[in-house]
């Protein structure tokens, strides 16, 4: 038998909650893979999704291998030897750290533990777009600020949470679509900036790419900051989806109430053990990043564009234009099987966002874009 298809019909038939019910059936990014799907065949460089493609330590793949034996076992729910590793790295307690899939999932447990259907939020119109898509889930209201000069406006955003009385505030650093990155002095100055009861999601996701002096102290006395780690991007693991969140105790006992306590798998947590373990590989990854960031910057100053200074494993490039003419460059990257990104909202939108890779890849980006700009221009 048929089901019905009008909109009515179907919302006879769910059962969603009110709020639900309200939100548009949207995923915060379309996946390299569905392009695919649609294109046809795949990408030959896939260059947008801030993934590494330089992958996981050897050692880490090892340890995987071994632990793929032995998944007919659920995870640990405590995730035990991996939380007192990242202690032993941090210097700081166990019971400071938990573990999630990924900063993805551990953001959706952060906006779930601190925000009230209608509590405000304050986030930078443009930024990393998977945070608001938690925060309209959980029946928060977003208030944004523009960015200053590509980078997240610090005081902007304290003043808005000010203003609004703000659960939350979002900030990525280094920035997510942008790559600039703030020194961890300012970082410092707006957590000690912000109320009392107002919460600072620093998502810490490019931190290994950035310079000295990025990243603020720990303080777990500081009751203001949740911060966000992971194994995607310098550690190469972004399939496995793990990652962590540093904070006082107290508040990150909290996510024990609500967090899928078995949602992290066995194989992923040996991966991280031991991705953890093999510092000199993630070291000589965030050399090879450093120079292809270069690569991508003499690529586009060779067709005449600029490349904005980066923090992360991806390069901006301006395009020169507006989102108009960007979004014809991406399309005709695709076109030549290379897969770019580019930021959502103007200003920001007359960007492409490039992500690092090996050799072959910068050359097949090297290859393809004289091409896709005349074409996007013509």
């Amino acid at each position: 038998m048929a089901l019905p298809r009008d909109d009515a019909s179907v919302r006879a038939m769910t059962r969603f909650t009110p709020l639900v019910d309200s939100l548009p059936a949207t995923i915060p990014f379309v996946a390299p893979e569905e392009s695919e799907r649609q294109r046809g065949r795949p990408f030959a460089a896939r260059l947008g999704a801030n993934e590494s493609v330089f992958g996981p330590s050897p050692k880490a793949i090892e340890a995987m291998a071994r632990a793929a034996a032995e998944s007919w076992q659920y995870g640990d729910p405590a995730s035990h030897d991996l939380r007192n590793a990242l202690a032993d790295h941090h210097a700081i307690p166990a019971d400071a750290i938990r573990i999630g899939e990924g900063i993805d999932g551990l953001l959706g447990l952060a906006v779930r533990l601190t925000v009230a259907p209608g509590d405000v939020v304050v986030t930078s119109a443009g930024a990393y777009p998977t945070f608001n898509y938690h925060v309209a889930g959980f029946g928060g209201r977003l208030e944004t600020v523009p960015y200053r000069e590509d980078h997240e406006d610090l005081e902007a955003l304290a003043d808005a949470a000010h203003r609004h009385g703000a659960r939350l505030v979002y900030l990525s650093n280094p920035d997510n679509p942008m790559g600039t990155w703030h020194r961890a002095e300012a970082v410092q100055k707006l957590i000690e900036t912000l109320p009392a009861d107002c919460t600072l999601c620093l998502d810490e996701a490019y931190i290994e790419f950035a310079p000295q002096g990025t990243s603020p102290t720990i303080d777990l006395d500081e009751t203001r900051v949740l911060r966000f780690r992971t194994f995607s991007k310098a550690r190469g693991m972004a399939g496995l989806r793990i990652g962590y969140v540093i904070g006082t105790p107290p508040l990150v006992a909290g996510l024990d109430r609500i967090r899928n306590h078995f949602g992290v798998n066995r194989v992923a947590q040996a991966g991280a053990l031991a991705a953890l373990a093999d510092q000199a590989y993630m070291v000589d990854v965030a050399r090879q990043v450093a120079a292809s960031r270069e690569e991508i910057a003499r690529i586009a100053r060779a067709n005449g564009l600029t490349a904005l200074p980066s923090a992360t494993n991806f390069v901006a490039v301006d395009c020169g234009g507006d989102g108009a003419l960007a979004a014809r460059v991406v399309a005709e990257l695709a076109n030549r099987d290379v897969f770019v990104r580019m930021p959502g909202v103007a200003p920001l939108n007359r960007c492409i966002r490039v992500s690092c890779g090996p050799a072959r890849e910068m050359a097949l980006l090297a290859q393809a874009l004289p091409e896709s700009i005349q074409a996007a221009s013509a």
